[in-house]
């Protein structure tokens, strides 16, 4: 026994040098001193157990469903009396990361495997060299993705492999969501935080209930597995007849609904399957359509399941990969092990159900095998093209309607053809918002806005102006719009001319690619008002993007990068990192598809 208060006792963890320099100091405390220094040690004691004891839930998103499931993680978290925060990693940094002890991560995957635009530099840092070491800390990861891209969730596993590499335990496995991620995330999520939730108990001997520190988002009305049903009031075709093109403007009601949405959010339509694809679908495969089947949550025939609630169209490197156990195949077996894939991938571009089952035929394939083998039909998510302040009662789409022909047979686009044809004015969707935080208005209405929009890219941005109009916003405007031909494809000309009209429009410059000999896009015009365009941005405006991802985006941002070198005197380096810097402050914007 230590009879000596002033001696540390013999057990006690520290040694050497550390022990005799702590006794002597201890040895020359005052009492009032030892006291304050015993409050201030409780103090420092009872913080590393709230550190140690805090979750914090990582995000990053592109279109906003990794931070609503960060959201309803959090709202999880505080009802099983755990003490949790949401972060962003656009506004991450490896300092902060080190500070983690429990970590969830809630990532999605764009394009080609790549990380969302705002996550990309924190995903970068991680992988690096100077990323923390993370023993001792706890983590997992949901990774949201599309099976019909090969790098299916290809960030969330990076940043699964990668904190483990650095010495992070995996509390709970890595789940992979595809399109329908409900299920898969209501199991990911209730399995992580218990299991976190048991760790924290066993750290704690605090006995009263932790509450989170940030109170719980409200209930979601509206959503995938709650959608309005909400009628088509206005379809209009808003190229002329003899255009090559078919871009729709259309509206749905939502009086009385309650349902509510911003700027810059996109609207998911719930679509069906065209009953001509059905039909060759059935006629191909043999099989009947009023054959009884079952899906996860319920039964039904395979003629209503292939209708409006299994996706026929979508092929994949996975989906083919399932498929053949059955078919056994031998040529589908080659292209499927084929090294560098591009067979398999030649095979999918442009290919769907059908062309499957013709091509390598499955003579053991029932209806309960197809339907076992096929994901849910997803939702498409469409730019809202209006403002809620300027029409309270409905919310407008610009959608293109994609038919083409190829392989020997006409296709056509789920949804697009869906709004195009199968459903009637008057008649209802199934349709819910999601929100997109990261694509709004700045703050300041003073702010000046430049809008890359081409084609259906258009639509956020004539919702922009509304709300600029409604709101009294005194920033300049400027659009930057093209598409095939001025007198066929200008969409909403006259809004656009009007708004130029009444000054809220500062500028507009056209691309329209067929009215010249050489092809004129907006990457061009960018470039014709270099100058002006740098005086912009150098004066605070905010930099918008919305269209193709995989051309035009990266066309502009080319552009940008080599307007910002000229015009700045800039290195390629400094450009680059100027640009990120943009990024970072949320004043590049992008929302592409």
């Amino acid at each position: 026994m230590n009879t000596n208060p002033l001696k540390l006792p013999e057990d006690a963890p520290f040694k050497g040098d550390l022990k005799d320099t702590l006794e002597g100091a201890i040895s020359k405390l005052e009492s009032s001193e030892i006291k304050w220094l015993s409050a201030f040690l409780k103090d420092i004691s009872d913080s590393v157990v709230a550190i140690n004891n805090e979750l914090l839930i990582l995000f990053g998103t592109e279109s906003g469903n990794a931070e609503a499931l960060a959201e309803e993680t959090l709202s999880k978290a505080g009802s099983l009396g755990i003490k949790a925060k949401i972060a962003n990693m656009g506004d991450m940094t490896l300092d902060r990361l080190k500070e983690v002890q429990n970590l969830l991560v809630i990532v999605s995957t764009w394009g080609e495997g790549e990380p969302p635009d705002e996550a990309a530099a924190f995903h970068e840092l991680v992988m690096s060299k100077s990323a923390p070491k993370m023993e001792n800390k706890r983590f997992s990861v949901l990774g949201l993705g599309d099976t019909s891209y090969e790098l299916f969730c290809q960030t969330g596993k990076d940043f699964d492999q990668r904190l483990e590499q650095l010495g992070g335990t995996r509390l709970y496995d890595r789940k992979d969501c595809d399109v329908d991620f409900d299920d898969d995330f209501k199991e990911w999520s209730d399995g992580s935080l218990k299991a976190f939730q048991k760790i924290f108990s066993e750290q704690s001997a605090l006995s009263q209930t932790i509450t989170a520190d940030k109170k719980a988002p409200e209930t979601i009305k509206y959503s995938r597995k709650n959608p309005y049903t909400s009628k088509l009031s206005e379809r209009i075709n808003l190229n002329a007849s003899n255009s090559s093109k078919e871009t729709l403007h259309i509206e749905f009601d939502l009086a009385g609904s309650g349902l509510s949405y911003g700027v810059g959010d996109s609207l998911a339509v719930q679509p069906s399957n065209s009953n001509n694809l059905i039909e060759l679908l059935l006629k191909t495969s043999g099989l009947k359509a009023e054959t009884q089947v079952s899906l996860k949550d319920e039964s039904c025939t395979l003629g209503e399941a292939l209708k409006s609630k299994l996706d026929i169209t979508t092929l994949s490197i996975p989906f083919l990969t399932r498929y053949n156990e059955i078919a056994k195949d031998s040529s589908l077996e080659a292209l499927l092990t084929d090294e560098d894939k591009t067979g398999i991938k030649d095979y999918i571009n442009g290919r769907d159900l059908i062309d499957v089952l013709k091509d390598f035929p499955a003579k053991d394939l029932d209806a309960q095998g197809l339907v076992g083998l096929l994901r849910k039909l997803p939702p498409r998510l469409y730019s809202i093209a209006s403002s809620q302040k300027a029409h309270p009662d409905s919310v407008h789409l610009t959608v293109a309607a994609v038919r083409y022909e190829t392989h020997g047979r006409l296709r056509e686009g789920v949804c697009s053809t869906y709004l195009a044809d199968r459903i009637a004015l008057e008649e209802t969707a199934d349709v819910f918002v999601t929100a997109n935080k990261n694509f709004k208005l700045p703050e300041d209405p003073n702010t000046p806005i430049i809008m890359v929009g081409p084609g259906t890219g258009i639509a956020p941005f004539r919702a922009f102006m509304q709300e600029r109009k409604v709101t009294g916003a005194q920033g300049k405007n400027w659009i930057f719009f093209g598409d095939q031909h001025f007198l066929t494809d200008f969409l909403y000309q006259t809004e656009w001319q009007n708004y130029q009209k009444e000054g809220l429009l500062s500028k507009i410059d056209l691309a329209f690619s067929r009215d010249q000999a050489e092809k004129v896009y907006v990457q061009h015009k960018m470039k014709e008002n270099a100058q002006e365009l740098y005086d912009w941005i150098k004066a605070g405006a905010y930099f918008y993007v919305c269209g193709d991802a995989s051309r035009m985006a990266q066309d502009v941002d080319e552009a940008l990068h080599s307007i910002i070198a000229e015009q700045a005197s800039m290195s390629s380096e400094e450009a680059t990192a100027y640009l990120k810097q943009m990024k970072a402050d949320k004043r590049y914007l992008r929302d592409v598809y």
